[in-house]
């Protein structure tokens, strides 16, 4: 049964991927209905400014900003830490950072970019700020994926494209990955009285692909001229945030503020559980090999010594 009392207001709220498009939005609609909320993108320049706008343009105070890259380990470790350093409670993760890239890139913990920003970035932050969602239960967890999930396939045997690249196909693959995480997050976390939900916010006007050069950096300023306005494609963010009726729903997929089916195979608990421990593995991996890179300090401050 619907819980009549959930508002927003005053709640702490954690947006990624919100200096622009649909996240910059978001934000701003939480702002205006009351929420603490606190914006994470790469550039502390943008965070700055976007901060800035977003309080003068909602009346709101309380609009915080942290500066991390989220396709790094490290960047993700780092958001959740500020984050703690700062609150004690998070009622609202909504991980909407993320990106598409005509050419493979890999990140500085050697992963590709597009897998490490669009699903790792979601997978490892929800996994450091978890303790802190349940303690402030009731609470949610909502993950922007896509409709392209649809086409998506997890290549398990080379997620990160290191046979065969190409961007859609890695794009899809992320998107596919979101929506698996979010259904065996919403197992996980039955009985704690934290949700977890994906969406897709329809094809938006913003800067996503605008990064890329070639033929990818002409062919999507054309796309979007058909594409909704960002106002628009963050109104199921908004509504899987803000709204009553979706008290206690959890392990769905929504559009347009309605839930929808996602595609078969993100309903596959054998591959939502792989991917699950895959992920955990790329994390511990990526940790441990900053641990080794490190400089060693002297046995009174601890040095860390590999199995």
């Amino acid at each position: 049964m619907a819980d009549t009392i959930w508002s927003v207001k005053d709640k702490i709220v954690l947006v990624t991927g919100a200096t622009n498009g649909i996240g910059k939005v978001t934000a701003l609609r939480l702002a205006e209905q009351g929420a603490h909320v606190v914006i994470v993108s790469r550039s502390a320049q943008k965070c700055a400014a976007v901060s800035d706008e977003i309080r003068a343009q909602s009346g709101n105070p309380n609009v915080e900003w942290i500066a991390a890259d989220l396709a790094t380990l490290a960047g993700m470790e780092e958001a959740a830490n500020e984050f703690r350093a700062r609150h004690q409670q998070l009622h609202v993760l909504i991980n909407n950072a993320g990106g598409v890239f005509a050419e493979r890139i890999e990140t500085v913990d050697g992963y590709e970019m597009t897998f490490a920003l669009n699903h790792l970035s979601y997978f490892r932050l929800t996994q450091l700020l978890r303790d802190l969602l349940t303690a402030s239960a009731p609470a949610r967890i909502i993950n922007v994926s896509s409709d392209a999930h649809y086409g998506g396939a997890m290549n398990f045997d080379d997620l990160m494209g290191v046979k065969k690249y190409s961007s859609w196909g890695a794009y899809s693959q992320s998107k596919l990955a979101n929506v698996l995480f979010t259904y065996a997050m919403a197992r996980q976390l039955e009985g704690t009285g934290v949700t977890a939900n994906a969406l897709h916010p329809g094809f938006v006007a913003t800067g996503f692909g605008r990064n890329n050069g070639g033929l990818m950096g002409m062919v999507m300023p054309l796309a979007q001229l058909f594409a909704i306005k960002p106002d628009k494609g963050a109104e199921t963010s908004v509504f899987l945030a803000t709204s009553p009726s979706v008290t206690g729903v959890s392990g769905k997929y929504f559009a347009g503020c309605k839930q929808k089916e996602s595609a078969k195979s993100s309903y596959d608990v054998a591959a939502q559980d792989r991917l699950w421990a895959i992920s955990e593995q790329l994390v511990a991996r990526a940790t441990t090999r900053r641990w080794l890179s490190a400089p060693l300090h002297d046995a009174g401050q601890g040095i860390f010594v590999a199995p």
